[in-house]
């Protein structure tokens, strides 16, 4: 059984407030909004439907799970594929300097080594250190990544909240069944064919102007 303080701790963990610097991100969304690639709430439920199914998300979500399961000795192994796995130089800032504040913030505040992890795999290790139930924190985790999604469509589209909130409803379920998939974090099973958000990643690089890092 889940307890309160476990779901409390990954909400925690998982919230805006965390600073992790989410927010600073767009993961490449930005450039799709600025070409006229995402325009509306259906262009932009789709692209991060595809984001979740065939690209970071469920690469990340299996990152988590392989940290999780995993001894310390074996942790640097998959935080270097997971280096590996960013399709650009801003993914691999994004996911390290989320990962550095993570391990920052968390290992002042919970016991455990945690220092210098990708996002992904940091949420891992922590989730193991903690004893927190890596499923929950996968489905968490997801969700967040969606409503900073949503989050930057509804600065830049613009999109209302409204809409914003009904992608972060309709894209629940795949969130929470990705988690599940991925949950035996076999890195065997890595794939990433989300090509127009890869692309969209190394097109920001040069993006003038702009508002988020990546």
């Amino acid at each position: 059984m889940v307890t309160a303080t476990e779901i409390l701790t990954l909400t925690q963990w998982l919230s805006p407030a965390y600073p992790v610097g989410a927010f600073a991100y767009s993961h490449g969304l930005e450039a799709a909004i600025a070409d006229g690639t995402v325009t509306d709430a259906g262009r932009l439920t789709d692209w991060a439907t595809g984001v979740l199914e065939h690209g970071a998300g469920r690469a990340d979500a299996t990152f988590l799970a392989a940290a999780h399961h995993a001894d310390a000795a074996d942790i640097p192994g998959i935080d270097a594929t997971a280096r590996a796995f960013a399709a650009s130089a801003e993914r691999l800032r994004e996911t390290e300097l989320m990962g550095a504040a993570f391990c920052e913030i968390t290992a002042a505040l919970w016991p455990g080594d945690l220092d210098g992890l990708t996002y992904p795999v940091a949420l891992g290790r922590a989730t193991r250190l903690a004893a927190l139930p890596p499923i929950l924190a996968a489905q968490m985790a997801l969700q967040a990544f969606v409503g900073n999604l949503a989050a930057v469509g509804m600065r830049l589209i613009p999109l209302g909240q409204t809409d914003g909130q009904r992608i972060l409803r309709d894209l629940a379920p795949a969130c929470a069944r990705i988690a599940t998939e991925t949950a035996g974090g076999d890195l065997a099973t890595l794939r990433s064919t989300a090509f127009l958000s890869d692309i969209a990643s190394m097109r920001h690089e040069t993006l003038s102007p702009r508002i988020f890092r990546t």
